[in-house]
């Protein structure tokens, strides 16, 4: 990638697209191995854009590998069947990549998705969502009202495939929890906010999976352009659950289980003790992210630019100082 300044750099990485585009662009390749580990379900269908695991009987998530330079998906996302219904998670970068995991829902589990849910509105998981929509198939497409807006006002360029697939959407009630019932299975739509000002996880209790959304990154470090730092620790650590063998969906990066997800929570602790350190030290957000360094007991974190952690360091400040 050829050199820019810092200004320019996070003028271009504002969104999770940018974010993860740069990380296309600058990622070493012993970085780019990290993102090909093991898979955690099996493997049923792969692409350029990413794998497709089985996580369970009737449960799908699609890990995207977006450090290949395909944008077709970017974000994680997946499939989850019951006997009536198909809910179908995230809407992608392209409408393509929504298409194709709709195409993979009829292939596996029987029937085009008849539940969409969005879980923030960022154009990596937002922008393909008329994707799921053909002149056969309409289905019920979900967000939080907030996210709903956010998609139209800022993600662009517009699109009014998309402005259409959202304008009909059924909204989530961001004060309390909700379900989608699809026949012998129930996922929990549950608002949480920390990434975004709007996010939500999807749980389901049997077999213990929670698709994440955005927030949980594994083993990538995060995008903090709007985030919130307070509720997003208080977010990442509600969304923890007891059991052990829950697997976690996050939004970016392969599957993960408890200790994964432990460590994110404790590098999110991290960012907050070096951000407050140099919030009481007096120095900017950019002199404090320049002298940060996670901590070689927390492992690798594929980091493309020291600029994401100012950004870090910057969403803290604005914190501490309101």
């Amino acid at each position: 990638m050829s050199a820019i300044s810092r200004r320019d750099f996070l003028a271009r990485s504002g969104s999770c697209a940018a974010h993860l585009g740069l990380a296309a662009a600058a990622a070493p390749p012993a970085l780019r191995a990290l993102w090909a580990r093991q898979p955690l379900g099996r493997v049923v269908a792969r692409e350029p854009f990413g794998a497709l695991e089985q996580i369970a009987d009737g449960i799908w998530a699609l890990v995207s590998t977006p450090l290949t330079g395909d944008r077709t998906t970017l974000s994680n996302g997946g499939i989850v069947a019951g006997k009536t219904g198909v809910l179908a998670i995230e809407g992608f970068y392209q409408p393509v990549g929504a298409e194709w995991l709709a195409r993979k829902a009829r292939e596996l589990a029987g029937r085009w998705p008849t539940h969409v849910v969005v879980t923030h509105y960022h154009a990596d998981h937002a922008n393909g969502v008329a994707g799921y929509r053909t002149n056969e198939a309409r289905p019920v497409v979900r967000s939080t009202e907030r996210t709903r807006a956010l998609v139209l006002e800022r993600n662009q360029p517009a699109d009014p495939a998309r402005a259409a697939a959202l304008q009909d959407a059924q909204l989530i009630d961001s004060t309390k929890s909700s379900q989608v019932d699809l026949g012998g299975r129930v996922v929990r739509i549950v608002p949480r906010n920390g990434h975004t000002e709007s996010d939500v996880t999807l749980e389901i209790d049997d077999p213990s999976v929670v698709f994440c959304g955005d927030l949980f990154w594994n083993g990538m470090f995060p995008n903090y352009v709007d985030a919130r730092p307070v509720q997003l620790g208080e977010a990442v650590r509600a969304t923890r659950r007891s059991a052990a063998a829950t697997v976690y969906v996050p939004g970016h990066g392969p599957l993960g289980k408890a200790p994964e997800y432990d460590r994110y929570v404790a590098m999110l602790g991290e960012v907050e003790r070096g951000a407050r350190s140099a919030h009481a030290r007096g120095v900017t957000a950019a002199e404090g992210a320049a002298q940060f360094a996670l901590p070689p007991t927390l492992g690798e974190w594929t980091l493309f630019n020291k600029v994401f952690f100012e950004r870090a360091f910057a969403a803290w400040y604005r914190e501490i100082s309101s």
